[in-house]
C-alpha cells in the first residue's frame, strides 16, 4: 500500500508539472489563423505578360497607350532617318553642281532630271527674274530672288520637321502617363488590404507590382523619344544650313547673270524661262 501511495503520488507530481501548464498555454493562445481565400486566387505569375493580365482595366489601358506610343516613336525614328539621309545626299550634290555652273541655265541643265530642294530654288529665282524683266534697279531683282529663296528654305525646314512634334509630346507626357497609371494600381492595392483586412505581402505585392510596371513602361517610350528628338533637331539644323547654302549658290548665279546683263553681255546659254522645265 505504501508503494502504491509512493507512485500515484509521483504520478500527481508529474502531472502538475508538465501537463496543467501545457494545457493552460495551449488555452490562451489564440487558434491559427485560416489562410484567406483572397490568398488562394492571388497571381502567382508576376512576368509582365502575367502582370498586364492580372492588372486592373485602367491600368492596362494605360499600358497599351504606352506601347503604343513606343511603336509610334520608333516607327517616327525609321521614316526620318530614312528621309533626312537621302534629302541630305541629294543636296549636298545638288551644291556641288551648283558651284561648278556660271549661270542659272547651265545649273538648271545640270541638276536636270533630279528633284531636289536645290531645283526648287533656280525654278524661283527664274521666276522672279522674269517678273521683273523690266526692271531697272538689280539689287531691288537680287533682295526680292533672296526673299523668295528665304521663304522656300523656311518651308523646306517646316516640311523635314513633320513628325517630330510627336516626339516631343510622348517624350513629355508618357512619364506622367506611366505615373497615373501607377497612382491608380496602388490605390486598388490598398483598397484590396483593406477589403481582405490583411497587411499581407503576398495581397500587396501584385497590385503594385503592375504599378511600377506602368511607370517602367512610361519611361520606355520617353527615354527614347526624348533622345531621337535631340538627335533628330540637329539633323534638322544641319539640312537647313545645307539649304541655305544651296540659296546663297544660287542667288551668286544671279548676281552674275545681273552683272553681264548691265554690262551688255548675253550669259552663255540663258533661256528666257524654265517653266517648261
Amino acid at each position: 500500500m505504501a508503494k502504491s501511495r509512493t507512485a500515484a503520488l509521483v504520478l500527481a507530481v508529474l502531472l502538475t508539472s508538465f501537463v496543467l501548464p501545457t494545457l493552460s498555454m495551449a488555452q490562451g493562445s489564440p487558434p491559427a489563423a485560416p489562410v484567406p481565400d483572397a490568398l488562394l486566387r492571388l497571381p502567382r505569375d508576376l512576368t509582365p505578360w502575367g502582370m498586364f493580365l492580372a492588372a486592373d482595366i485602367v491600368v492596362k489601358a494605360v499600358m497599351v497607350g504606352l506601347a503604343l506610343a513606343s511603336v509610334l516613336t520608333w516607327t517616327i525614328w525609321f521614316a526620318k532617318v530614312i528621309e533626312l539621309v537621302y534629302a541630305r545626299r541629294r543636296l549636298r550634290r545638288a551644291i556641288a553642281a551648283l558651284s561648278n555652273a556660271r549661270t542659272l541655265a547651265e545649273s538648271i541643265s545640270r541638276l536636270k532630271g533630279q528633284e531636289n530642294g536645290a531645283l526648287t530654288l533656280i525654278r524661283a529665282a527664274e521666276t522672279e527674274l522674269r517678273l521683273s524683266a523690266d526692271a531697272l534697279d538689280p539689287a531691288g531683282v537680287k533682295e526680292r530672288v533672296a526673299s523668295r529663296l528665304d521663304r522656300i528654305e523656311a518651308e523646306a525646314g517646316r516640311q523635314m520637321n513633320r513628325g517630330t512634334g510627336l516626339l516631343a509630346t510622348i517624350g513629355a507626357t508618357a512619364p506622367f502617363v506611366g505615373l497615373f497609371g501607377t497612382v491608380w494600381g496602388i490605390m486598388n492595392s490598398f483598397i484590396g488590404i483593406s477589403k481582405q483586412h490583411t497587411t499581407n505581402l503576398a495581397v500587396v505585392a501584385p497590385g503594385i507590382a503592375e504599378a511600377l510596371l506602368a511607370t517602367a513602361l512610361g519611361l520606355v517610350a520617353a527615354i527614347p523619344a526624348v533622345v531621337l528628338y535631340n538627335i533628330f533637331a540637329r539633323w534638322i539644323s544641319a539640312y537647313r544650313m545645307l539649304y541655305a547654302e544651296a540659296a546663297a549658290e544660287v542667288l551668286r548665279l544671279v548676281s552674275r547673270d545681273l552683272d553681264r546683263a548691265a554690262h551688255g553681255q548675253r550669259p552663255a546659254g540663258r533661256r528666257p524661262s524654265v517653266a517648261a522645265e
